[in-house]
């Protein structure tokens, strides 16, 4: 095809107007620009016109008067007056024909054969004949592109290349016509590396420059197809908005859109063009060189005026401002930004390798000094960034000097760039960081640093960070300048995640990894504490791991040859400073303006846990090097609001990131007590939805009673009972937040409620209340609630415990009030304290024995240099005597607990026993247990004017009691199965068993170790084991209990043999009626108990045979109901063939003992065979 330079286009005035149909713009349009649009304007003037309106009919008159002195137009029309349908037929055929044989061009439907050459036949024939020439060529074109799978070729064409012939031939293809998208779909991937590629560019390009509106859509076209990446790039460079943008030009928002978008197909397309376009000459036609030149004119032009690669001494830096020097324009710092991006994704996606006037004019914008704008602050983190990433930039002297120069006024304006453009996040931050890396050797990290401040991933090697690594450590930041001015800078205020941005708090974070500070001996307390009390939610996530770094830095020093360089902890004052308004303190601190916010608070708060636990895991090593940070005091913790704290947390856990559950991690730790499962189901009670519509229907967010009002209600019962309750149901209403000031009211005046005539409805509120309160303040609260129910004479000598005084000895807690003991509600709360603080002692000691072994085992080890043979035993030593001293606690509470289900005299008098829970649930109604008492009523209440429970009732204050108790030892008996242990070692009242075997469900864990307790030496203890397994056998008939009860009869057989008679008789009396139990629950076992009753009577009989002549027939009936048991009782459930003689307590009482052994065995047989019937 022939070369398109001196061919004539369609221009896009003509092109607007034909397309619009403007009469008035066609007619002034020269001659051969109407040439042109000739085959169209034949063809509008020709066909029917779908417009019959009477304008319309005026412009075509004007359009054929045109057309009338256009001598080419005859031409035209006779090719519009062909039979087109019978040419679409053939030429179909023709593409069939072609396609069948393989793109020969022997036979032709289209065209017979040529006599003459192809141009003579076009000229000779007529206008169907040159239709079918011209298509058929354009055919055999088409069967030679398909048939080529894409790639370019040059194929000659001698109609096509005849310029004789061309406008005849263009009217002939314009009025068959053709498409774009084909173009572009079949163009090359890369159109600058073929002749075709250019060739098909160049014609797409003119085609978009006929009509410019549709530039953009080819453009759009090129980037999905990733075909003819020069052709974006030229019609980008074409297109010229009808608004232009001042702030960033087409050309850099498009290339910036391909290498920077998320497409990495595209990104790869197009870095490939310009790695492809770099390997050829530069050529002035070239696209690639087009953009580069027009990148860096648009560069030149917002370059300031002076600039010039001359370095300004400090007299110019000083009259900056009132001469302009290199002050870059603020209406230009935007597009500098975006230039600065787009030159980085060049060189660093695509590849470009700058020339050295680019370099130049780089290096010149870079270094540019904007104005204090937040665009301003953007323009110099992206420059000093492009800086680290392509230090290739910087390659003279004075190109050197002029970028410390620069660098050094980052420096200097860091600070008044701050405050003037009001960015929290400034470029002084960046600086110090990279710094800090720099000094570290973290060269990784720079990158990273680059790398994201950039927006952009790419390829830096850490060798080429090596000139930038001396300039920054040897001339402008060394470590100590970096440490003394960080502390200077100002922290963040109100830091929080929304803040983005490199931060003063990533420079001290990377200054404490580093133990800069500690090295050089400066103080970073002061700065850590003032960043933590200007934090505000959402949590910032470099928050924890600074406070981590700090702890560490304290703790920690920086090396073994210095021990005391440590930076100092925070002071108890400042921490007291952070709670003095909490919401924890109580009634002082309502009412006012929280001076810090709540995520200050819950910082302090980790800061506190979190340092203390590190102590305690560091005492090893701190002791190896004689060294020991103070811990923080008790009096402080008990200061501050913990509970109160996490609980807001929970609330806030979105916003707070990993704090709450870092929280949670230490308490767990070293407030266990804080961390029970009861509160956290209580706390749902609390905030749970039933509560929150109980507060809508307050019509104030403040109580209408006051303080006072509730003490003098308490004072005055229990005449003020009606009073008092209608203030307490109004303050159920209130969140536990607002319980806070009442807490004191409520607990003084505890002990009141413990008087006769105090209804229960006011002890159930309070201990609701009560329990509200545990959840924002239990260490406080349990301290008030102990002393308030301390007896009469310890309240009469205002002895106060403290909370270390609870912790040291918990059991201080059961040294109440007696009269708490019959008083659920408050006998719930106290089991509540009494489990908590059991806990908290169990942390205490721990953390006290953690505290002191290894410095004192240090010490030790210290004074005994030199002595051979010395055991070290004394950590061994203090563990187990920690651990004695829990289990006593644990087990000493245990036995108080059990000893107060017992009933009092009074109550005894009543009818009361501990019997009557397992009697009940296993004994049909109105019959009694063999071989057990019957169980009598429960106390009555205490209020007045309530009658004695009936016998048997389980509505009763001791009941209640024994509830609560038995479901407290149920849950010490799961958390430690030692503690079942030691107390059914130690043993408790026979008539407690009934009472926690059927209320502790966890106590049949004592099947695990009854055999162990059956092989101690003491006698009291093996007759409590076979008591304790006869009821766990009736409670629990498992396989397990048949084979302890075969073991402990075996036992008890064995016994039989050794023990003397006074033992033997202390034996069996007590023991023979749990046999009762183990054939009841097991009757397998009832050939072995019958054996061992005879051989027991047996053995007795033989020991009284010459002091009671009526033992022989005694025997005799032992040895028949051993042998026929069904026949003892006689049909109908009478009485018994062979019955005891009927003796009087006072006769069995003198008897001997054996005798009245005797008769147990056959009192026992007797029940075993009336229990087995019975049961059938």
């Amino acid at each position: 095809m022939a070369d398109s330079t001196g061919l004539q286009f369609v221009s896009p005035y003509a092109f607007a107007a034909m397309q619009k149909v403007d009469v008035v713009r066609l007619a002034a349009l020269s001659d051969p620009e109407l040439r042109l649009l000739l085959p169209c304007l034949v063809r509008m003037a020709l066909c029917a016109p779908a417009d019959q309106s009477q304008a319309w009919a005026q412009d075509k008159k004007l359009i054929l008067r045109l057309l009338s002195g256009v001598e080419a137009v005859n031409s035209i029309v006779a090719l519009l007056s062909v039979d087109f349908h019978a040419l679409e037929q053939d030429a179909r055929k023709e593409q069939q024909l072609r396609h069948k044989a393989g793109g020969s061009n022997g036979e032709s439907i289209l065209v017979s054969q040529l006599q003459h050459g192809l141009t003579l036949e076009f000229e000779h024939s007529d206008p169907l004949r040159r239709l079918r020439l011209t298509l058929s060529e354009l055919l055999a074109i088409m069967n030679k592109v398909a048939d080529s799978n894409g790639e370019f070729f040059l194929k000659s064409s001698e109609l096509f290349e005849s310029p004789v012939y061309l406008e005849e031939v263009a009217d002939v293809l314009c009025i068959l016509q053709a498409v774009c998208r084909g173009l572009i779909k079949n163009g090359e991937r890369q159109d600058e590396e073929s002749m075709g590629g250019r060739r098909r560019t160049e014609a797409l390009r003119q085609l978009c420059q006929m009509n410019p509106s549709q530039a953009l859509n080819i453009r759009a076209m090129v980037v999905e197809e990733c075909h003819l990446p020069g052709l974006g790039v030229a019609l980008t460079l074409d297109y010229k908005p009808d608004m232009a943008d001042e702030a960033v030009s087409p050309l850099v928002s498009y290339v910036s859109g391909l290498l920077l978008g998320t497409n990495g197909k595209v990104r790869t397309w197009f870095s490939m063009f310009i790695r492809n376009g770099q390997q050829r000459k530069r050529e002035s036609s070239s696209v690639l060189w087009q953009m580069r030149r027009q990148l860096l004119l648009e560069l030149v032009a917002i370059l300031p005026r002076s600039r010039s690669t001359h370095v300004p001494n400090d007299s110019d830096m000083g009259e900056e401002s009132s001469s302009g020097y290199s002050g870059l324009r603020e209406e230009h710092v935007v597009k500098a930004s975006a230039l600065l991006r787009l030159y980085c994704a060049l060189m660093g996606i695509a590849g470009l390798r700058p020339t050295d006037e680019e370099a130049e004019q780089l290096l010149q914008l870079m270094t540019s000094r904007p104005p204090a704008t937040p665009a301003g602050v953007r323009f110099v983190s992206l420059s000093f960034c492009k800086l680290l990433a392509f230090p290739t930039l910087v390659s003279t002297p004075e190109q050197e000097q002029l970028m410390v120069m620069w660098l050094s006024w980052m420096i200097k304006e860091e600070e008044y760039f701050e405050s003037a453009a009001g960015v929290s996040a400034s470029f002084g931050e960046m600086l110090l960081l990279v710094a800090m890396y720099f000094h570290s050797n973290q060269l990784s990290s720079i990158i990273e640093l680059v790398c994201s401040t950039l927006g952009m991933k790419i390829a830096i090697k850490p060798s080429s960070l090596s000139k930038m690594k001396t300039i920054f450590t040897q001339e402008i930041f060394t470590e100590q300048v970096v440490t003394a001015h960080a502390v200077r800078v100002a922290v963040t205020n109100n830091l929080s995640a929304n803040i983005q941005g490199f931060l003063p708090i990533h420079c001290i974070y990377q200054l404490l990894r580093s133990r800069a500070f500690t090295k050089h001996k400066v103080s970073i307390k002061d700065w850590i504490y003032r960043q933590l009390c200007e934090t505000t939610a959402p949590l910032h996530t470099q928050l924890l791991p600074l406070i981590d770094a700090y702890i560490n830095s304290i703790l920690t020093p920086a090396s073994k040859a210095n021990p005391e360089a440590t930076n100092q902890p925070i002071t108890e004052q400042e921490i007291l400073n952070v709670f003095q308004s909490s919401a924890g303190q109580g009634e002082g601190g309502r009412g006012g303006r929280l001076r810090y916010t709540i995520t200050t608070q819950l910082l302090i708060l980790y800061y506190i846990l979190s340092y203390e636990e590190n102590l305690l895991s560091s005492t090893k090593a701190l002791a190896l090097m004689q060294k020991k940070p103070k811990s923080y005091s008790a009096t402080l913790m008990d200061q501050i609001p913990i509970k109160y704290l996490v609980t807001q947390a929970l609330g806030l856990q979105q916003e707070l990131g990993g704090l709450h559950s870092a929280l949670l991690r230490l308490l767990a730790t070293n407030y266990p007590h804080l961390c029970l499962v009861e509160d956290w189901v209580c706390e749902e009670e609390v905030t749970g939805t039933l509560p929150l519509l109980r507060r809508m229907m307050l019509t104030s967010n403040t109580c209408r009673y006051t303080q006072s009002q509730l003490h003098q209600a308490f004072q005055k019962l229990p005449s003020s009972s009606p009073r008092l309750m209608r203030i307490l149901e109004h303050l159920t209403l209130l969140s536990p937040g607002d319980l806070i000031p009442y807490a004191e009211a409520l607990t003084a005046s505890t002990a009141l409620l413990l008087e006769p005539a105090v209804p229960r409805r006011i002890l159930q509120t309070l201990n609701k209340l009560w329990m509200g309160l545990n959840t924002v303040m239990p260490r406080r609260l349990w301290v008030m609630t102990v002393n308030a129910l301390q007896p009469s004479a310890k309240l009469l000598r205002q002895q106060r415990y403290s909370q270390n005084d609870l912790m040291v000895d918990p059991l201080i807690v059961l040294r109440c009030d007696q009269r708490v003991y019959r008083c659920p509600p408050l006998m719930d709360i106290v089991l509540h304290m009494l489990n908590g603080y059991l806990l908290a002692s169990k942390a205490y000691l721990h953390c006290h024995l953690k505290e002191t072994a290894d410095f004192d085992r240090q010490n030790q080890t210290v004074s005994s240099l030199g002595l051979a043979g010395q055991p070290d035993t004394p950590e061994v030593t203090r563990e187990e005597l920690k651990n004695a001293l829990l289990a006593a606690q644990d087990s000493a509470a245990v036995q108080i607990l059990l000893e107060v289900c017992l009933p009092t005299s009074e109550e005894q008098q009543l009818g009361a026993s501990t019997e009557s829970l397992l009697k009940s649930m296993r004994a049909p109604p109105g019959k009694a247990t063999p071989g057990y008492p019957v169980a009598g009523a429960g106390p009555g209440a205490r209020r007045s004017g309530e009658q004695a429970e009936p016998e048997g009732g389980l509505l009763s204050d001791l009941r209640e009691v024994q509830c609560l108790i038995c479901c407290l030892l149920h849950q010490m008996f799961i958390a430690d199965p030692n503690i079942a242990k030691l107390v059914h070692f130690q043993g408790y009242p026979q008539a407690l068993l009934p009472l926690t075997v059927a209320g502790i469900p966890s106590i049949h864990i004592c099947l695990d170790f009854i055999p162990e307790l059956l092989a101690q030496p003491q006698l009291e203890k093996q007759i409590f084991a076979i008591q304790l397994l006869s009821y766990l056998c009736t409670q629990y008939a498992l396989p397990k209990s048949l084979s302890v009860a075969r073991l402990a009869t075996g036992v008890m057989g064995t016994l039989l043999t050794v023990l003397t008679r006074a033992k033997r008789f202390s034996f069996f009396m007590p023991t023979l009626p749990c046999l009762v139990a183990f054939c009841q629950a097991f009757p397998p076992l009832y050939d072995d108990v019958a054996a061992l009753l005879v051989q027991v009577g047996q053995v007795c009989a033989s020991d009284v045979a010459t002091k009671a002549r009526d033992i022989d027939p005694l025997i005799a009936r032992l040895q028949y109901l051993k042998e026929k048991p069904q026949e003892v009782l006689l049909p109908g459930g009478g009485s018994s063939k062979l019955s005891l003689p009927q003796r009087t307590a006072e006769e069995l009482g003198g008897s001997d003992p054996d005798v009245q052994l005797c008769y147990r065995v056959e009192a026992t047989f007797m029940d075993i065979i009336s229990s087995s019937l019975n049961g059938l």
